[in-house]
């Protein structure tokens, strides 16, 4: 077993990626794949299940060439909370009105359902409570009513399983309709304890996914981790390039996994506040096109606006509360830029030091923005406003359109994202969670202005991991304790990651009677 290794593959909104992991927890390997993304009109996000399966192939090819396949022992997936539409041969369905089969994929940033989550919202069922008391349209009951309402025809009537992404990965990879707990409980209200509640899903018009003891949502669900079938299928085998038999765990969502990656780690010697206190302690915050932020607590916990409490849906045995931005503002700041002007350097690094420049004259680069002022929610505030109809805003803007400028757009939207992190923690705080360390991953982690921000404007130490991967050592972790090699989730997690790059905070602007206040 000292040579063994797992693979841990991660679908995110834009991308597959896949990582070829040790026991000790290194990544040896790592490929990257695009996948299409289809926008046919506003708010509406699509994609394709196969041009998705396909990549995840080719990542997985690509990180274990050369490697000897009896080596692996196990692979686990992540993905994006996204709704997968078969018939009942299991070939896709269109969930467009052009009637495109290929695109069978509503992805999670898809606002199509506003209308019908406000519905369900407005019946007041008791299953609201685990998601903060207001039905997101970015979880799958308002997007299936969609589905209902506007292609009867050629979607509902077609269609004979509905898949998170997540556990579409598991069936394509083992041939199992298991489902995992993580998706269900965070994404279409199952209860672990009392299975799926019949009377919702007749409440908001669907009690058709109730026949055949759900077959259509899914009749069998295991923990995270555990093993799915009998591991790798023949033809799943032929297509990753591994063994018939390789063992594979059931998925997490994406965020879910890098929490899993971050969360439970070692931080002993560093001064930190969490250091020989519980996990619950600790905030895993997830940063990539949207943001997660992951608390876990011993007892239910009820946060207004944020989703959860979750039993066991990242760490078996505690409650998850789960608050987040969706689709962080400054991305649409940084569609504006001529690319031209940075000479091949990436952007991020080149305001970063641009912005470094700037604040030579102030005592501290914060005060650069004290007239401009960015509200994020570009994409609506999925936490704790849980108001997905709420738009972007900037105040302070003038006529000059100079580098400058642009650079403090920058800032500013930055810092405003860092606030809406206050916002959802302080929202958690009032509900009983003790928090008093974020650790933090995903592809905004390599960004260490975003990070110092965070650290800026909560007031707390910010920690990353040495090994940046998170996301894809959480999948991995999946697969190892699919393969039997560890006993839980935990044994392979919490011991394997060293911390490096420990990010303190300066009050010099974000103190709390001087500080931009929450809108």
């Amino acid at each position: 077993l000292l040579d063994c290794c797992y693979v841990g593959v991660d679908v995110g909104s834009c991308s597959v990626r896949a990582a070829l992991v040790t026991r000790d927890g290194c990544v040896k390997a790592t490929a990257e794949e695009p996948i299409a993304v289809w926008t046919p009109q506003p708010d509406h996000y699509e994609q394709s299940s196969a041009d998705i399966w396909r990549k995840c192939c080719s990542s997985v090819k690509k990180v274990t060439e050369g490697v000897e396949k009896d080596r692996v022992r196990g692979i686990g997936f992540d993905a994006t909370c996204s709704l997968v539409v078969l018939d009942q041969n299991f070939q896709p369905v269109a969930v467009n009105k052009d009637g495109v089969k290929e695109r069978n994929v509503v992805m999670w940033m898809d606002h199509r359902a506003l209308d019908q989550a406000s519905r369900v919202t407005a019946t007041g069922h008791s299953v609201l409570t685990s998601v903060g008391g207001v039905m997101s349209p970015e979880m799958q009951p308002p997007k299936l009513l969609w589905l209902k309402e506007n292609l009867r025809e050629s979607c509902w009537k077609e269609a004979a399983h509905f898949f998170d992404l997540p556990d579409f990965l598991s069936w394509k990879a083992t041939g199992s309709l298991t489902r995992s707990l993580c998706t269900l409980i965070c994404k279409w209200t199952y209860s672990p304890s009392e299975g799926w509640n019949d009377n919702f899903w007749t409440s908001i018009d669907l009690e058709d996914l109730v026949d055949n003891n759900h077959s259509k949502i899914g009749e069998q669900t295991c923990c995270p981790g555990s093993p799915v079938g009998g591991g790798l299928t023949r033809e799943a085998a032929a297509d990753l390039g591994l063994n018939p038999g390789t063992a594979v765990g059931a998925s997490l969502i994406d965020a879910h996994a890098g929490g899993l990656g971050v969360i439970g780690a070692d931080v002993s010697g560093h001064h930190l506040p969490c250091e020989n206190q519980p996990v619950t302690s600790r905030v895993a915050l997830i940063c990539g096109t949207s943001s997660c932020h992951m608390a876990v607590s011993q007892k239910p916990l009820f946060v207004p606006g944020v989703w959860g409490p979750y039993l066991s849906a990242m760490v078996p045995g505690l409650w998850l509360n789960e608050g987040g931005q969706s689709g962080l503002g400054f991305r649409w700041g940084l569609k504006v830029i001529n690319r031209e002007c940075f000479s091949g350097q990436h952007v991020h690094s080149f305001l970063n030091r641009y912005l470094e420049e700037l604040s030579k004259d102030k005592k501290h680069l914060d005060l650069l923005t004290n007239d401009l002022h960015v509200w994020p929610d570009f994409h609506g505030n999925r936490s704790p406003l849980a108001d997905q109809s709420l738009k972007g805003m900037v105040v302070g803007l003038s006529l000059s359109q100079t580098l400058d400028d642009l650079a403090l757009l920058y800032l500013a939207t930055l810092q405003a994202v860092a606030l809406g992190t206050r916002h959802v923690l302080d929202a958690m705080r009032e509900a009983g969670h003790d928090i008093t360390t974020l650790f933090l991953c995903g592809g905004l982690s390599k960004n260490p202005l975003f990070v110092q921000m965070h650290a800026n404007v909560t007031g707390l130490p910010v920690v990353l991991p040495a090994e940046r991967e998170a996301v894809l050592v959480g999948a991995a972790v999946l697969g190892a304790c699919a393969s039997c090699d560890y006993s839980s989730i935990q044994v392979p997690l919490f011991p394997l990651f060293p911390y490096i790059n420990i990010f303190r905070y300066s009050d010099a602007k974000w103190k709390k009677n001087n500080m931009k206040p929450i809108i």
